[in-house]
């Protein structure tokens, strides 16, 4: 089993970046595939970003393709998405999760952390 820390939301404008972290204990942080999600307010939580546990394959949500990057550094136990060219719609808690696959939707465990804001002003 693994915990999980998001970190890294904030406010910021249309155009905007910023840089998420999830911060992973255990030692076989590195034998999974790891994702991004988000929930926006009164909506589902959503696929975002998945990578495979090596960091060779990478895998994203069509809305975000071109904008945003999933990382990892499997030395730290950390994995990151960059978020570039921020829209009001990318608005929502950003969470992180193992997943299948790197390219599965769906989230391995049914547990999450505490999630980090990211809202992006018009």
């Amino acid at each position: 089993q693994v915990q999980l820390v998001e970190s890294g939301g904030g406010l910021v404008q249309a155009g905007g970046s910023l840089r998420l972290s999830c911060a992973a204990s255990g030692r076989t942080f590195s034998s999974y595939a790891m994702g991004w999600f988000r929930q926006a307010p009164g909506k589902e939580r959503e696929f975002v970003a998945g990578i495979s546990s090596g960091g060779g394959s990478t895998y994203y949500t069509d809305s975000v393709k071109g904008r945003f990057t999933i990382s990892r550094d499997n030395a730290k136990n950390t994995v990151y998405l960059e978020m570039n060219s921020l829209k009001p719609e990318d608005t929502a808690v950003y969470y992180c999760n193992a997943v299948p696959y790197y390219n599965s939707r769906s989230p391995k465990y049914d547990y999450w952390g505490q999630g980090t804001q990211v809202t992006v002003s018009s």
